[in-house]
């Protein structure tokens, strides 16, 4: 690389002498930037990561941090059974010095360590994890989770979500969610319609096991519960309009189903405008007992294991979005499937059989890291984010400084 221009110029007062040392200065910067490499614009060190929870999610994002290059530097929880573990014990491996803090400690220690990116796996809604996303944006970290909700918060949460974006920005942070639905409700559905030449409406259908996800999610659907304890919790807001319920979700009397988020993502994804939005859950059943190893329980034949929720999306552009996610303790032979269907020009439909939901999830987060900590600060959903990219190098090296 050439030396700097001031060991060569030597600049006048004179008009001439001027012109002739800036057309030397930029000529010599365009020269230098022609020897910048993208490894010298990368990250020179390991990213630093914690894990805001470590429950049965972390088993896979953890493992796959370190996989991908990235140093465990704290880990938190609010379970007293895990809490002094070491996460080498959680992941099922060897000990890598890293004991798992009570998540009352997040604060202090996040504040402290710094780390590069905290990813949040604990509950399903926004105000479940409004503590771990402030905690991070207060200390100016990013942060990504696996939060049903936090995909596309602002058409449920639109409070919640711009507070914390307000407190991202201040503190030159990005916040985000991510994780099965990112990839195969979002990306892939915006990636099929680029092959399409018209679209009158799109129909999409998610089924997977409540039993992989925890407690949470498993309450969240219903299972457990009688036809009656199901209408009285679930099911009794299946006929409002949809401002009625939008205002209800918004305000936190009703939590929205994933596909209600989802469906907002993809509007946004694809320049559609939302003009109605309606969301109905339909318990599942099973006519024998089912062992519920999540809940603790033995479901009753013919009580909830789940819930069908179908969310439909009127837009202006006059295409309509028609989504269930089916979400239930397994009875035998059943497996998950996710299926779209494109009605338009040509009519196309794709499935995926028995997708691992749960590994797809975590290295679907995991993959957005790099996009995550490049991005600008604030609640920045990943329909505004590059899609992701199968990293063959550490994550590190797709970081800018």
């Amino acid at each position: 690389m050439q030396e700097p221009f001031q060991n060569y110029v030597s600049i006048s007062n004179t008009p001439y002498d001027i012109i002739l040392a800036m057309r030397f200065i930029n000529h010599n910067i365009e020269n230098q930037f022609q020897y910048v490499s993208k490894e010298e614009l990368a990250m020179n060190r390991k990213v630093k990561a914690a894990q805001y929870g470590c429950g049965k999610m972390s088993v896979y994002l953890m493992r796959y941090l370190i996989e991908k290059g990235a140093d465990i530097v704290a880990a938190f929880d609010v379970n007293p059974s895990i809490i002094g573990k070491d996460i080498g014990e959680i992941i099922g491996g060897k000990n890598l010095g890293i004991k798992i803090m009570d998540a009352k400690e997040a604060d202090r220690v996040l504040s402290e360590l710094k780390p590069d990116v905290c990813v949040v796996a604990t509950r399903s809604t926004m105000a479940d994890i409004k503590d771990a996303f402030t905690i991070c944006a207060r200390n100016g970290i990013n942060a990504i989770s696996t939060c049903e909700e936090s995909l596309f918060p602002w058409n449920s949460s639109p409070a919640i979500t711009k507070e914390l974006d307000e407190l991202a920005k201040k503190n030159n942070c990005t916040l985000a969610g991510s994780g099965y639905p990112d990839m195969y409700w979002g990306v892939l559905i915006d990636t099929l319609a680029g092959s399409m030449h018209k679209i009158t409406k799109i129909e999409g259908s998610s089924s997977y096991n409540v039993e992989d996800y925890g407690i949470a999610l498993a309450e969240g659907h219903g299972a457990g519960l009688s036809m009656e304890e199901f209408a009285e919790k679930i099911g009794k807001y299946n006929d409002l309009r949809s401002d009625e319920i939008k205002n209800k979700i918004e305000r936190g009397e009703i939590e929205p189903s994933y596909m209600w988020n989802q469906n907002g993502w993809l509007c946004s994804r694809l320049g559609l405008t939302p003009i109605s939005q309606t969301q109905k859950c339909i318990p599942t059943t099973y006519d024998k007992d089912l062992e519920s190893s999540t809940l603790g329980m033995t479901i009753k034949a013919g009580y909830a294991t789940g819930m069908a929720a179908v969310v439909t999306t009127e837009t202006a552009e006059g295409i309509t979005i028609e989504t269930q996610c089916i979400g239930k303790v397994y009875a035998p032979g059943e497996f998950d499937k996710n299926e779209w269907t494109f009605y338009g020009e040509p009519d196309t439909t794709v499935i995926v059989n028995r997708p691992a939901t749960v590994e797809l999830t975590c290295a679907t987060l995991v993959n957005r890291i790099p996009a995550l900590i490049n991005s600008e600060p604030g609640y920045i959903t990943t329909d505004k984010l590059p899609n992701n990219v199968y990293m063959v190098k550490p994550m590190n090296e797709y970081i800018n400084k």
